[in-house]
């Protein structure tokens, strides 16, 4: 299914959007040497809950998962990259977290991730991951407007993530959003300029560059969600909601304070 939304849903998308970047924005400055993974959940969960909005997480189980996520937020850590499910684990330094969060909001959804490193260390390897998706997405939003194809944005996103010597998977990539969390179309992460679906004013696209330093294989956890590097070497996930508008893109997961 693909929705165009009309100015009124795209007033309450910008909402939802705004949510869940602050809540992201908030849950980084709280994300500490020391901080569980655990008590991450939690907070995503109270500050949901106590903006009237819904987890597109709890209860979501697609096929590619092992029955309902559970968590309002994933937590993935270093190796990890993908659908990471809270567990007992404290963070320490130099850790690189990526936390990815949807919540529906007035009967929209918005999408977004971050990835970061925690305390004071700053791995040379890891600075570059994080860098090289959040450029990634910076240049797939910017291929982005009315008359523009799908197969641009993922052309220009999988130029910056090759030009930096990663492997592309394509997997898992961006989507479609909107009164659902996951929606047609499918958003590779590397594509061909000029195919695919032409975007039209109204359109919702989650946009998520992701890479792991060494490898484009994934293997999945026992707990049937997570997903991480074949090899164990780290992994990085940018995330951006975006509307389609008359004049190119606006990014709705923009956080409201500094």
């Amino acid at each position: 299914m693909i929705e165009i939304l009309n100015p009124t849903l795209l007033d309450r998308a910008r909402d939802t959007g705004a949510l869940v970047a602050d809540i992201l924005h908030t849950l980084k400055g709280r994300s500490t040497v020391g901080t569980n993974l655990l008590d991450i959940d939690r907070w995503a969960k109270e500050m949901i809950v106590d903006a009237g909005a819904t987890s597109c997480y709890v209860d979501y189980a697609p096929s590619f998962g092992r029955g309902p996520f559970g968590h309002y937020i994933c937590t993935a850590v270093n190796d990890a990259v993908l659908h990471g499910r809270p567990r007992n684990r404290t963070l320490a330094d130099g850790d690189l977290l990526t936390l990815d969060l949807a919540v529906s909001l007035g009967g929209v959804a918005a999408d977004a991730a971050i990835s970061f490193l925690v305390g004071e260390a700053r791995p040379e390897e890891s600075v570059k991951l994080i860098d090289t998706t959040e450029r990634a997405l910076a240049a797939g939003i910017a291929a982005a407007g009315p008359g523009a194809r799908v197969g641009d944005l993922s052309h220009a996103i999988g130029t910056v993530l090759k030009e930096a010597g990663y492997r592309v998977n394509t997997e898992f990539g961006g989507h479609g959003i909107g009164s659902t969390m996951h929606q047609d179309p499918h958003v590779p992460n590397t594509g061909r300029p000029g195919r695919g679906y032409p975007l039209r004013p109204g359109l919702l696209l989650a946009l998520e560059p992701w890479v792991m330093a060494d490898t484009a294989t994934l293997v999945t956890d026992d707990d049937g969600w997570t997903l991480r590097s074949a090899t164990g070497c780290r992994t990085a996930h940018s995330e951006h909601t975006i509307a389609i508008t008359e004049d190119g893109a606006e990014i709705l997961t923009l956080p409201t304070r500094a």
